[in-house]
C-alpha cells in the first residue's frame, strides 16, 4: 500500500480544483505532481494562459496559485503497479474539505477517466461538486494530441473567467 506524498497546492484564492488519480512513479520520485516529462499537464495548463509554468515545483506552484488554480488528486494510498492507473486498487480517497474550507472553489475538473470515476465513487457525496471530466494529459492517452488537449482544456481558463 502506497501512501499519497505531494501535499496539495491551494490558498484562499484558489477557485478550481483540479484532481489526477495518485502520482505516478515519476512524481513520487521528485515529490511533485506530472513529474514525467511525457506527461502533458505541464504544456497544457500554462499554454491556455500563454506563459510557461517553470521548472522547478516552486514555480510551479506559483503559477497555479497565480492562476487561482488548486491541485491535488483523489487518492491517499492504495495499491498500484508502477504508475498504471489501471492497476489501481483498495483506493483511499483524499480528505478535500481543507481544501473545500479554505478556497473558494467554483468547479472541480479531473485529469482523466479513473480520476473521474474515483472522485465520483469517493468524494462526490462528500462535496456535492460535480467534476468535469477531461481527457487525461498522460502519455498513455496518446490519442489525445497536444491540440486536442488545448481545446478540451480550454473549460479550466473559462471557468476562471
Amino acid at each position: 500500500m502506497l501512501t499519497h506524498p505531494i501535499p496539495p497546492v491551494f490558498d484562499e484564492q484558489s477557485r478550481v480544483l483540479i484532481l489526477g488519480s495518485f502520482p505516478s512513479v515519476k512524481s513520487r520520485e521528485i515529490q511533485f505532481f506530472y513529474g514525467h516529462p511525457q506527461n502533458r499537464f505541464w504544456r497544457v495548463l500554462p499554454a491556455l494562459f500563454g506563459e510557461t509554468a517553470g521548472e522547478t515545483p516552486a514555480q510551479k506552484t506559483a503559477f497555479l496559485l497565480r492562476h487561482n488554480i488548486a491541485l491535488w488528486d483523489v487518492i491517499a494510498s492504495c495499491e498500484i503497479e508502477g504508475s498504471a492507473d489501471s492497476s489501481i486498487a483498495n483506493a483511499v480517497p483524499n480528505d478535500l474539505s481543507r481544501i473545500l474550507e479554505t478556497a473558494r472553489i467554483t468547479q472541480i475538473f479531473t485529469n482523466g477517466k479513473t480520476a473521474d470515476r474515483l472522485y465520483r465513487r469517493h468524494l462526490l457525496a462528500a462535496t456535492g461538486i460535480e467534476a468535469v471530466c477531461l481527457p487525461s494529459t498522460s502519455p498513455a492517452n496518446a490519442a489525445w494530441t497536444v491540440e486536442r488537449l488545448l481545446s478540451a482544456w480550454q473549460a479550466v481558463a473559462d471557468a476562471l473567467v
